[in-house]
């Protein structure tokens, strides 16, 4: 067998892989060999079938398989004896001569391909330790845990029928047909849904006309659809609602007590209290730390420069950019609502996409040095999480992780991820700073450079 290096530029390889004839000869002589004390064939005894009417029978399909073998073999052991590692799978190219895959596949002829790949760059993990982060922290109002005690109680709130007009807060239950330009549109019609006046969950404009209507009262509306409508064929739209009022009905006292929380399987309602608070802690909790995440991150990003794999970059800008299109597509955004263009929109991705390369690299290799590993365990609660969300399917679940390795992957992917981050705050100069609830919550406009995950490389 013979190996040639045809490219080494930047990251850039390509070899040129030869395996004579002679080879790919005895490989199907010893493929037939073990054929021969398998097959059953009319009119031969068991093991005594002729080795060219196996050749016949079955030389070019094992010669098939021979081939792809060989390549796969090859390729992992060319690239492991050049101490090198394939940033991604490796891309082969052979003939697609058919008189020339012929001869190969009938050992006539030499097989050779060519291997192109990108390696994972060589780099130093720069200094973690003294890498300043500033850990913002912030306490649970009193007001918020009472907030989300009446956003709960609202939700089990009691309504009583009323032969009066409708008011705010009022549950009306109501049919309705809509149309567009006199024509129904899908998904416009219902003829049992029950809406609150003032709660925002129709279009604007379609509960404040309901206000007054009375039982078996007939009515039609007239409202537009918003212009950042989810749909595109409705958003921006005048719209009809012909409505038939069913019952109106007004909102039951809401007692937040003891009896309400032993409604909910709680003892007693400072116990509620309690767990709503413990909830909004773990929020804040999560909250803290995707900050501080962000700083780390960021001070890694700005330590390290080195060259990229192109296909990994292009891999992760096509998933981002794939995400964006889809966003225009089905929610109506375009780039210059954003204040952009299509053209610097992608420039932007890209460079995120470059960033999440770099990120997922150095963690890589942060972990990799630090010893961090995912356990099995670790990885069972993961896929006991990923089961939950599908009650009813949960062995298709099972089933799909357990064919599938890029599926596991992104399952220890961001566990990996996780412990490298508590690895390098070990590490790191961090000091608390106590924030307001409005400062740990601000929307962080570049959350999403980095939902990264490490990448897994030994192919």
């Amino acid at each position: 067998m013979d190996i040639n290096e045809t490219l080494s530029d930047g990251l850039k390889r390509e070899l040129k892989v030869t395996v004579p004839a002679g080879e790919l000869n005895d490989r199907l002589a010893a493929r037939l060999d073990q054929l021969r004390g398998q097959v059953r064939l009319k009119g031969f005894r068991p093991g005594k079938v002729p080795t060219e009417h196996l050749r016949r029978l079955y030389g070019k399909a094992a010669m098939a398989e021979i081939v792809e073998n060989i390549v796969a073999e090859t390729t992992r052991t060319a690239i492991n004896e050049r101490g090198e590692k394939a940033a991604m799978q490796p891309e082969i190219a052979m003939t697609d001569d058919e008189a020339e895959a012929n001869e190969i596949l009938a050992a006539n002829a030499d097989l050779t391909f060519t291997v192109n790949y990108e390696v994972l760059p060589e780099f130093e993990i720069a200094e973690i330790k003294g890498i300043k982060i500033e850990r913002p922290i912030a306490e649970v109002p009193d007001e918020e845990v009472e907030e989300r005690l009446n956003a709960i109680g609202e939700g089990s709130r009691t309504y009583e029928a009323m032969k009066r007009k409708a008011k705010d807060g009022d549950r009306i239950t109501i049919g309705f047909v809509g149309k567009i330009d006199g024509e129904v549109f899908d998904g416009g019609s219902d003829d049992n849904t029950q809406i609150v006046i003032g709660s925002g969950q129709f279009i604007p404009g379609f509960e404040e006309k309901l206000k007054g209507v009375k039982e078996g009262e007939e009515k039609t509306i007239e409202v537009t659809f918003p212009e950042d409508y989810p749909s595109e064929k409705l958003a921006g739209k005048p719209a009809t609602f012909d409505v038939k009022v069913k019952e109106v009905a007004a909102p039951q006292e809401l007692k937040l007590d003891d009896e309400f929380a032993q409604k909910l399987g709680v003892e007693s309602l400072d116990k509620l209290k309690e767990a709503v608070r413990a909830q909004l802690e773990s929020e804040y909790g999560s909250a803290t730390r995707q900050r501080v995440k962000r700083q780390l991150l960021d001070a890694l990003d700005e330590k390290h420069e080195f060259p990229l794999p192109e296909k990994l970059v292009e891999q992760e800008f096509e998933n981002i950019w794939r995400q964006v299109m889809h966003d225009v597509e089905h929610h109506g955004r375009s780039f210059e609502d954003e204040g952009t263009t299509e053209e610097e929109a992608r420039a932007e991705y890209r460079t995120i996409a470059e960033r999440r390369v770099r990120l997922g690299l150095v963690l890589s290799k942060i972990g990799e040095e630090a010893k961090v590993e995912v356990g099995e365990e670790e990885l069972q609660r993961a896929l006991y999480e990923q089961v939950r969300r599908f009650p009813g399917q949960e062995q298709q679940v099972i089933e799909h992780y357990r064919n599938n390795p890029d599926a596991v992957q992104a399952l220890r992917a961001p566990i990996f991820e996780e412990k490298v981050v508590d690895y390098m705050l070990e590490l790191a100069d961090v000091t608390d700073k106590t924030v307001s609830r409005e400062e740990l919550l601000a929307d962080d406009d570049e959350d999403d450079h980095d939902h990264h995950h490490h990448h897994d490389h030994d192919h």
